[in-house]
């Protein structure tokens, strides 16, 4: 799937929202929003969690197969297509099978957290240019 720069780094950023949130040592304890774990991290703290997921996260996004999209829509990929893309970018994960397949349903839970988090794409045809430019 093609996604524009901006997409990418949004559907980064939603996913590392709630990584972050979880890496907390308070959530155990009670839940935590992750926009306010998030708002709460230093700019490297920020870096180290969308650096770790990239890796991860961004050759599953780009191995999406193309599905057309509609003006002010979200792409939508059905649960097989989701694993199908994880499954080809995990190449040979240390362990056994149990190891795997946990591998496999957490990148699936963060890749669809971070297609959640996609803006409606948009029409770069219609795009307006504010005046003051």
């Amino acid at each position: 799937m093609r996604f524009t720069e901006h997409e990418l780094t949004v559907a980064l950023t939603a996913a590392a929202k709630p990584v972050a949130a979880a890496q907390k040592r308070g959530l155990r304890k009670g839940r935590q929003d992750p926009d306010a774990v998030w708002s709460e991290m230093t700019g490297y703290e920020r870096y180290q969690v969308l650096d770790a997921l990239g890796g991860q996260l961004l050759p599953a996004l780009v191995a999406l197969p193309d599905v057309e999209v509609a003006t002010g829509t979200r792409p939508e990929f059905t649960d097989a297509q989701v694993l199908a893309a994880v499954e080809e970018t995990l190449g040979d994960a240390p362990g056994g099978r149990m190891r795997r397949k946990v591998v496999v349903a957490a990148r699936v839970a963060v890749l669809r957290a971070a297609l959640a988090g996609l803006p409606p794409r948009s029409d770069p045809d219609t795009l307006q240019v504010p005046d003051s430019l």
